[in-house]
């Protein structure tokens, strides 16, 4: 199933849910760790009927949900097929099932709580190196690039974060090659960088923003806030 662009997933209008990363994300907010499970429960036969399900997560107080396509295609400017981890529409129809159990079970989203965290490495030698991570991240040198032409860290289980390459500065002989990047939802980021400000940091390059705001602690260690595009756009 091919892959939704960024503009095709905000017409979709997914209120309760929000394009971080590869996948569209939600938080519910529920009472108890009872209506916690009803809920999921009530998700997983959804799911069953689409021969598609989310990922999930419950704690004190939400149950986190993840949807991604595994088998989304991508086609490259060549024409070239490409087997990648993204937003299909079997996501889309998943999500909109879903935000009508959630209101049939009386449980409320909070769309600007979600988050995701991934990592940065910036080499020049990520064919090289990729294996070593890979092993060292998931136990397998093999879980990287899932069809794409990159060479990216994945565990399929979502133990850890994805692992990106990125080229290096070769301007810079010493600086700081990993960092972390941080997806939010749209409405909170302009209020996360000010909070990190606020803290100590220093916005050290925003040209891209809210895209991509990259931002230095005290010692100069920098990170990237990324805000992917909003499923909810606003008319």
């Amino acid at each position: 199933m091919d892959m939704l662009k960024g503009d095709e997933i905000a017409e979709a209008r997914l209120a309760d849910w929000r394009k971080l990363a590869q996948g569209l994300h939600a938080r519910y907010l529920v009472d108890d760790f009872g209506t916690g499970a009803r809920f999921v429960v009530a998700v997983g036969e959804a799911g069953d009927g689409l021969g598609h399900h989310p990922s999930v997560s419950i704690g004190t107080g939400y149950v986190d949900l993840k949807l991604v396509s595994a088998d989304a295609i991508y086609r490259d400017d060549e024409g070239a097929e490409h087997v990648v981890e993204w937003v299909t529409q079997q996501d889309v129809e998943l999500a909109r099932r879903i935000t009508e159990i959630a209101a049939e079970h009386k449980v409320d989203a909070d769309p600007a709580s979600v988050s995701v965290l991934e990592l940065g490495l910036d080499t020049a030698r990520s064919a090289t190196i990729a294996p070593v991570w890979a092993a060292l991240l998931t136990g397998s040198a093999e879980a990287r690039g899932h069809g794409s032409p990159s060479d990216e860290i994945r565990d399929a289980t979502g133990r850890v974060p994805n692992l990106w390459f990125g080229d290096p500065d070769e301007h810079e002989a010493l600086r700081q090659r990993f960092h972390v990047e941080v997806y939010v939802a749209p409405e909170v980021a302009e209020k996360r960088v000010a909070a990190a400000v606020a803290a100590g940091e220093t916005v050290v390059d925003d040209s891209d923003a809210p895209s991509l705001t990259v931002i230095a602690d005290q010692d100069g260690n920098t990170g990237v806030l990324c805000v992917a595009e909003s499923p909810a756009k606003k008319d």
